[in-house]
């Protein structure tokens, strides 16, 4: 059962949801079903907040968390 991360297209509300298969996820303050699915920070290895995705202002590496930015990790 994966942990998804979640911003509700509603409310902007921003949650972490542990999703079975057969549920719909929904927004924890409003209840709507429109939500936009995060890359999860545990998933990268990034220990700092919400990451805005498509800000493509320098940062932590994409694929692997690398806090020295794209190109800098061992997966490249």
């Amino acid at each position: 059962m994966p942990i998804f991360e979640y911003v509700c297209s509603e409310c902007k509300h921003r949650f972490e949801l542990l999703i079975h298969r057969s549920d719909e996820a929904a927004c924890p303050k409003c209840q709507a079903t429109r939500l936009e699915k995060q890359i999860s920070s545990f998933g990268v290895g990034a220990t700092g907040g919400w990451a805005s995705p498509g800000s493509g202002s320098g940062g932590s590496c994409g694929s692997c968390g690398d806090p020295r930015g794209p190109g800098s990790c061992s997966t490249n």
